[in-house]
């Protein structure tokens, strides 16, 4: 796994997100976010100089920031690419344009440092694979109800078969639209394709999922007729 980075190492002073804000918020989430201030008020309080506003940030999208390293291939990284990722948005406030959505923004970062953390590992296919395979049981949400739980795990099974079947790129458009649930200027974004490209993958990926899901389907009811017979 690779070494934790820490956020105020050989950075000047004042260049740095708080102490604590980054290493920590991730792990609990964020509640309610309704019920905390808009992103540009809080943005405007760390151009401010309120530094510590900073957490804030990090504690309101960090949980969609894990699920999105997770979910692009970070695996065991995923700790680490998120707090490298909120470190670098910090150092990079100054660029960021006052009155554009920041969560894009952020994911965009996730989403380039997910891919860094690939290459530094060297063996980038077979990375991606292993991490792909790890971050599966993120799909879909544990039911309470058992009947239920049956239900849900032959359709994520089946899912996780058909997303299996797509190539890195493909999966990583469907991810971004269906399972983090980006819309489609936010997930051109994030990725950073054009947005012919974006369409094209995805529409590409959407028809190989139909595919695989509808052979799914076919081979069950064969299953099916074959039991009741």
């Amino acid at each position: 796994m690779a070494r934790r980075a820490d956020p105020t190492r050989d950075r000047a002073p004042g260049n740095h997100p708080p102490r604590g804000g980054v290493d920590t918020a991730w792990k609990g989430g964020a509640s309610n976010l309704n019920t905390r201030p808009e992103d540009a008020e809080i943005l405007a309080r760390v151009r401010g100089g309120d530094r510590d506003a900073y957490a804030e940030l990090v504690t309101r999208h960090a949980p969609v920031a894990m699920r999105t390293a997770a979910l692009l291939g970070a695996g065991d990284d995923a700790e680490d690419v998120v707090q490298e990722a909120f470190v670098k948005a910090y150092a990079a406030l100054d660029h960021f344009r006052p009155g554009a959505p920041f969560r894009p923004w952020l994911l965009r970062i996730v989403a380039n440092e997910t891919r860094n953390a690939h290459r530094a590992s060297g063996r980038r296919a077979a990375r991606e694979r292993r991490a792909w395979e790890q971050s599966r049981p993120l799909l879909l949400p544990r039911p309470e109800d058992p009947a239920d739980a049956v239900l849900s795990a032959e359709r994520q099974a089946t899912l996780v078969r058909g997303l299996d079947q797509l190539s890195p790129e493909q999966r990583r458009v469907v991810t971004c639209r269906y399972l983090l649930d980006l819309d489609e200027a936010e997930t051109v974004a994030v990725l950073g394709w054009p947005r012919g490209t974006v369409k094209s993958r995805l529409r590409r990926a959407l028809i190989r999922l139909r595919d695989v899901m509808d052979a799914e389907s076919s081979r069950a009811e064969t299953r099916e007729v074959t039991h009741d017979g």
